[in-house]
């Protein structure tokens, strides 16, 4: 039975919370955008991982955070190894992603008690839940999902037999982990600047050699790696390969992990510098077009680390809302002070743009998945789109958490610290913030996704219903931010790609929050589009008053 903090002085603890039960339109997104039959069979599955999420797996990662793994990299007895050494609470927390929830293998098998692979809204549904316990882990289940995915789609009929089983087993015994090894240490995002070489070899494997600067999950049993297989400068010589982490005769393959990076957040989780010395590896699709194939797999990785800074942002939320809801000062509760009730709600809608993306880029895969071309450009500029903005969002929602809580919530103790550490990983990995927002550029230069983008918001915003005022306001700021868009792109002011980049994230998200808030019959979804509308899109004078917001701020932090 949990004391109330405002009888005792003591600190507002959330441990034990339902992580799942205490996210108001959990329930009702989930069901909206899963088929209902499937909803029905996950609803315990949600039920369950929120209350793991909100007590023993929080727990699991605090331990697994503060014990990082450790590379071993001879035995007592001389030989060479690369051993990694995981703390029980990460092995534990394995356990329960790879196993039980099956996280790395509901896209590609039955799980969960279904009799198919199953969408990705239900993945994302899952990995959001998940992530609000332990961010690190869900990189190495990210690109074991991405990695099989990219395998299926480029590799031989000969990989895909013989790994695909282990890729998408749900025994950890059996079970083997992927890792993608791009990063080289001069060329960051640069990939065509790639030294490290391929040389095939007459029984029809290649040899790789050369330095990978930045290898999360680093002793992978399987790894994509670029490489240069011609001798052509840039793009065109990089082909993709499949780096097994022992060869097929049992041997342990020609690659040395140099160290462990130390830091700043994901720490339970091994991330390394490796040295190939003529490591085994196997051809992936097409010689010569490493880097077109391995966009499917960084691609999928953008999306699931935008998934993550948006569920650090619901975590974060919810901290902040159990805190203000218990915590006194002056004689008042802390969500009573007008500042507060601001900053609150500021968080909230931030993080609920971010998720409200993340589940229209879900449907517009599935659906790309079924051979939809039109809703393959669509998602080819949503995925830049919210891995640009939310990523950066999460940083702020996570510092403004820790103000809530206070000069506690900047102590380890607590999982404020380690939330806004993580934080800071989504705009970094998979591409910086300027690498994405030119990426913004390239779907609507090279993939004309633009049209597909303004039709579906077109689509969503006629049936929401609103009054007609509002519907024009929404329209007419769609049109203008499209035409930012094209004007910035067709003249090439690449200064702009980034402020047309948030206003295409912006009124993308507002449009779906006010679609949504038809779709559950949620009036405070419908707040929060117009918070975004009047504070991100439209033009403000920073001079004036803003007293217009207070129905809206009550809408959206009710209980």
């Amino acid at each position: 039975m949990r004391v109330d903090p405002a009888e005792t002085g003591s600190i507002p603890d959330s441990r034990g919370l339902n992580l799942y039960r205490a996210d108001r339109d959990a329930a009702a997104l989930f069901a909206h955008y899963l088929p209902t039959d499937l909803f029905a069979r996950l609803e315990p599955v949600f039920d369950r991982l929120g209350s793991l999420a909100g007590d023993h797996l929080d727990r699991l990662a605090w331990i697994a955070d503060k014990h990082p793994p450790v590379l071993s990299v001879r035995r007592r007895t001389g030989e060479d190894c690369n051993h990694i050494e995981k703390h029980p609470a990460y092995r534990e927390l394995e356990n329960f992603a790879f196993g039980e929830f099956g996280l790395a293998a509901i896209s590609h098998r039955a799980a969960l008690g279904w009799p198919a692979p199953l969408p990705p809204a239900a993945k994302y549904a899952l990995t959001f839940l998940f992530t609000q316990s332990e961010f690190g882990l869900m990189c190495p289940v990210n690109m074991t999902d991405s990695l099989t995915r990219t395998l299926k789609r480029f590799g031989s009929e000969d990989l895909v037999e013989r790994y695909f089983d282990a890729l998408t087993s749900t025994d950890l015994d059996q079970l083997m982990q992927g890792a993608m090894f791009m990063t080289e240490q001069a060329g960051g995002s640069d990939i065509g600047t790639i030294v490290t070489r391929a040389d095939p070899q007459p029984d029809g494997t290649w040899r790789l050699t050369g330095d990978k600067w930045f290898c999360s999950n680093a002793d992978a049993d399987l790894a994509m790696v670029l490489a240069r297989s011609e001798d052509i400068e840039g793009l065109k010589g990089v082909s993709l390969f499949l780096l097994p982490k022992v060869k097929r005769d049992g041997v342990p393959n020609s690659y040395r992990i140099l160290r462990l990076k130390e830091k700043l957040g994901t720490r339970s989780m091994a991330s390394g510098e490796i040295r190939l010395d003529g490591a085994e590896a196997y051809l992936v699709g097409e010689r010569g077009r490493g880097f077109n194939q391995m966009v499917d797999m960084v691609n999928s990785s953008r999306l699931s680390n935008a998934v993550r800074a948006a569920a650090l942002m619901r975590r974060a939320v919810t901290e902040a809302l159990f805190i203000s809801r218990r915590r006194h000062a002056f004689n008042k509760r802390l969500i009573e002070f007008p500042l507060m009730r601001r900053q609150l709600a500021k968080m909230i809608v931030w993080s609920e743009q971010a998720r409200t993306m993340v589940f229209q880029s879900a449907e517009a895969m599935r659906l790309a998945d079924l051979g939809d071309t039109r809703q393959a450009k669509l998602l080819r500029i949503m995925t830049p789109l919210i891995k640009f903005r939310a990523c950066r969002d999460a940083r702020k929602v996570t510092g403004d958490a820790m103000e809530v809580r206070g000069g506690c919530g900047y102590i380890e103790e607590w999982s404020d610290a380690r939330i806004l550490r993580d934080a800071h990983l989504g705009s970094i990995w998979e591409g910086t913030s300027n690498i994405v927002a030119l990426d913004v550029r390239r779907a609507i230069v090279r993939e004309g996704s633009l049209p597909e983008l303004q039709a579906a918001n077109m689509k969503r915003l006629d049936a929401a219903s609103l009054e007609p005022n509002l519907h024009s306001l929404f329209a007419e700021t769609l049109d203008r931010t499209c035409a930012l868009a094209e004007s910035t792109h067709a003249q090439q002011d690449e200064h702009l790609v980034r402020q047309a980049s948030s206003a295409l994230y912006h009124v993308t998200s507002a449009i779906g929050l006010a679609h949504e808030a038809a779709m559950i019959r949620a009036p405070h979804r419908l707040a929060m589009a117009r918070m975004v509308l009047k504070h991100r899109l439209l033009p403000r004078d920073p001079l004036g008053r803003d007293d217009g917001d207070e129905d809206q701020l009550q809408a959206i932090l009710e209980s």
